[in-house]
């Protein structure tokens, strides 16, 4: 405990010392903090997006104009009795037209003016897994080619193009918070390096008179340390305020559709090892800073 507290306060009085190029290197392992935390709060988000989408999922079969009661019935007897589908729906070309109406009030005047262009449809409620994913897109394509059938659209096509989005999204994202990151490493080993360089005679002092290694070395390493976890949590405090901002001007825009008020922040655990990470990298840094001095 007795190196522990001296590394600590030792460690405090460097940075003081240092003053700009400490601040320097606290923003610099800032700024890879919050672009790793931006791309995971982003990718954390849009997954969560993806997911509710997904397990919302709907096959849309529209009919043709001409297509008889008996057509539609069939279609409806026939879709409901297969695997993985909760519920089907028939939907009216009126009832169509009046849920646009419903959903697009400022286009009403429009649609009012023009014959009712909405096709007839039967709506499919999936239920939300991979095994139903992969009958539906069978089934989607085999109802397409039924008589009294125009069309067939199954949300689960477009949803799997954006999860591999979203999935490179996250790994290029992270692939360049680490190229930062590593800049912020070697950043703070800088700094390090030069306190180490300023204190040299007092190194050599306690280097003869055999003081223990944790003793010279352990305020370098919590020097570091204290870059990387000052760094990493300012990243954290700065990326809540954006996101608080964010959220609110975005709710405020789309206020009337499904997403709004869904977005959530990084979790306790998530921004514990965000700062936990810092305090390692700078930890690491100061170690190696300091690997000659034995």
């Amino acid at each position: 405990m007795r190196a522990l507290s001296y590394a600590l306060e030792e460690a405090l009085l460097s940075l003081r010392r240092a003053g700009q190029s400490a601040a320097m290197s606290i923003g610099t392992i800032a700024v890879a903090f919050l672009t790793l935390g931006g791309f995971l709060l982003l990718s954390a988000n849009l997954q969560a997006l993806v997911d509710r989408w997904a397990s919302a999922a709907e096959m849309s079969i529209f009919l043709k104009d001409d297509a008889d009661a008996a057509m539609r019935e069939t279609l409806l007897a026939e879709t409901g009795a297969r695997p993985g589908v909760l519920s089907v729906e028939f939907v009216s070309k009126d009832a169509a037209l009046q849920r646009f109406k419903s959903d697009f009030p400022e286009l009403g005047d429009v649609a009012a003016a023009a014959e009712n262009p909405f096709p007839a449809s039967i709506e499919v409620r999936l239920t939300p897994d991979p095994r139903s994913a992969g009958m539906a897109d069978l089934m989607a394509t085999e109802l397409a080619s039924r008589p009294g059938v125009a069309d067939v659209r199954y949300d689960g096509r477009w949803l799997a193009r954006i999860t591999t989005a979203v999935t490179a999204a996250r790994v290029g994202g992270v692939a360049i918070a680490a190229v930062l990151i590593l800049g912020a490493a070697f950043t703070a080993a800088s700094v390090v390096r030069l306190s180490l360089e300023a204190r040299r005679d007092e190194i050599d002092i306690m280097q003869l008179v055999g003081a223990p290694t944790a003793f010279i070395r352990g305020p370098f390493v919590a020097e570091g340390a204290l870059l990387g976890g000052i760094g990493a949590a300012l990243a954290l405090v700065v990326l809540l305020l954006i996101f608080t901002v964010w959220r609110t001007r975005i709710d405020a825009s789309i206020a009337g559709l499904a997403v709004a008020g869904h977005g959530h922040f990084l979790g306790w655990s998530e921004g514990l090892i965000l700062v936990g990470a810092g305090f390692l990298l700078g930890g690491l840094a100061g170690a190696i800073a300091t690997r000659s001095v034995r």
